[in-house]
């Protein structure tokens, strides 16, 4: 058996700092959240909720002159909606971030990081496996303003150092595939995300209290395909890893040219999306050449407060640039459900099933379920995983396994944080998992029988705070 052995890990914390301003009286604060919130919301007593918008405790925090923000795609909505690009969160989701305004401006930053140590075959039962000290991690800017009486601008920085903290060819994650380093496909690593992973501006327009229409441009941008980014669902972002199916339902999160233009009606949103199919190439500090040659659809649909839905399909032209000659259709659908039940204390879960199809292939299907129950200081997930990988994903020997075979990988985890310390707006937390594989036996040769990864970390991101709900 191979022993780990966990060693200490220092950190110098961020700190920040933000001026408080003179006391807004609450008549005040009632009015301009209800301008700013869900014109639908059932709620007619005001209301203290947990949600994400680590950095806001209204406890703590002045809140005199800021200008709340709404949701980046329409003023009738609330902030707790946004996902990541244009998707759609469930509006009793956690937000996270430190929030605060300039005149007609108002701005949130979000972020993530993880110091850490992973090990993806504790017992050695494989070759395949690999163990790295490393700090997956992104960071994000956003601002708006009001333009007139109806219109609602919005833009979007986002930026990950994974190429510092990675390397060229990502971390260790077993039955992992995608993209590539120096020539050769990534597989059973995660590959590292570009410096600039999104750079992107959008425009609303109110029609009524009901029905918006909005523009989204993005170099980098996320099209109108899969459901929220991983790293930006909350019933994810404790769990360090990318899911192993994450290039059938939302790989697409950055895409070097994208424009979107959508319509909601209600509690609905239709979007189309032209984009770029090739995903980002091995230099992580480009702007790749924008070709918009490929499309999607979405349908999503949020029926209550705690529920978000999604449909959509997608024509992805040559994503892997080792195999330029290969086209996938991706179809995907999801379900997100977000409940707060008490002070700094939330259950989210997602189920998201995926298909890519590439043509005169059969198609390979992916579906995940993942969840995450916070408890104050105690954040506990978990996620399962069952995607099909062929000869070619894997880079298997064809002679030996098929040219066409295709290979069941199963994945579960189980993982705790625990918050040690507030630094400013920002929570450090320990953490750790375990993730246990199940794939096909003709496997074994290569990854063992049910290997099984670990790591611990050292985790910090915003505060959980309270937001006024009407």
């Amino acid at each position: 058996m191979k022993h780990l052995t966990l060693v200490s890990i220092f950190l110098t914390g961020l700190i920040y700092s933000a001026s408080a301003q003179e006391k807004m009286n609450m008549s005040d604060t009632a009015h301009h959240h209800k301008m700013m919130m869900d014109s639908t919301a059932k709620h007619k007593k005001m209301k203290m909720q947990d949600t994400s918008m680590a950095g806001m405790d209204m406890g703590d925090m002045d809140m005199s002159g800021m200008n709340m923000m709404s949701s980046a795609l329409s003023k009738n909505l609330p902030m707790g909606r946004d996902g990541s690009g244009t998707s759609w969160l469930p509006d009793a989701s956690p937000m996270y971030g430190i929030m605060f305004s300039s005149g007609k401006w108002s701005y949130m930053v979000h972020g993530n990081i993880s110091f850490r140590y992973t090990d993806q075959d504790l017992f050695n039962k494989g070759s395949r496996g690999g163990e790295k000290f490393d700090a997956p991690n992104w960071f994000m800017g956003m601002a708006q303003r009001n333009v007139g009486k109806n219109g609602l601008l919005h833009f979007n920085l986002m930026m990950s150092l994974d190429r510092l903290t990675e390397g060229g060819n990502g971390y260790p994650l077993l039955f992992q595939t995608g993209e590539s380093w120096k020539g050769i496909p990534l597989v059973d690593r995660q590959h590292p995300h570009d410096l600039f992973a999104e750079l992107s501006a959008s425009y609303a327009y109110a029609l009524s209290d009901k029905t918006d229409v909005s523009i989204y441009l993005g170099y980098p941008g996320e099209p109108a395909l899969g459901p929220v980014a991983f790293m930006h669902r909350p019933s994810a972002m404790a769990d360090p890893d990318a899911p192993i199916s994450h290039h059938w339902q939302d790989a697409t999160h950055i895409t070097f040219g994208v424009a979107t233009f959508g319509f909601r009606f209600d509690q609905f949103k239709i979007e189309g999306s032209s984009f770029t199919g090739r995903e980002p190439d091995e230099n992580r500090y480009n702007f790749d050449k924008p070709t918009f040659d490929s499309w999607s659809t979405r349908l999503d649909y949020n029926p209550t407060d705690n529920w978000a839905f999604q449909v959509s399909h997608g024509f992805i032209k040559s994503p892997e640039a080792l195999r330029p000659d290969e086209n996938v259709y991706r179809t995907t659908a999801s379900a997100s459900y977000s409940l707060p039940f008490g002070d700094d204390k939330t259950f989210n879960a997602t189920a998201v099933w995926g298909l890519n199809k590439t043509p005169n292939q059969d198609g390979n299907n992916s579906a995940l379920l993942e969840g995450d129950v916070r408890l104050k200081k105690f954040d506990l997930y978990t996620r399962y995983e069952f995607v099909q990988k062929n000869t070619g994903e894997l880079n298997l020997n064809s002679i030996i396994y098929g040219d066409d075979s295709i290979f069941g990988v199963n994945a579960i985890t189980f993982g705790l944080n625990y918050d040690l310390m507030k630094i400013g707006p920002l929570n450090m937390a320990i953490g750790g998992q375990l993730t246990w594989y199940g794939a096909d036996n003709k496997l074994n040769g290569l990854y063992g029988s049910n290997p099984m990864g670990g790591e611990v970390f050292l985790r910090i991101y915003p505060r959980l705070a309270k937001k006024m709900v009407m």
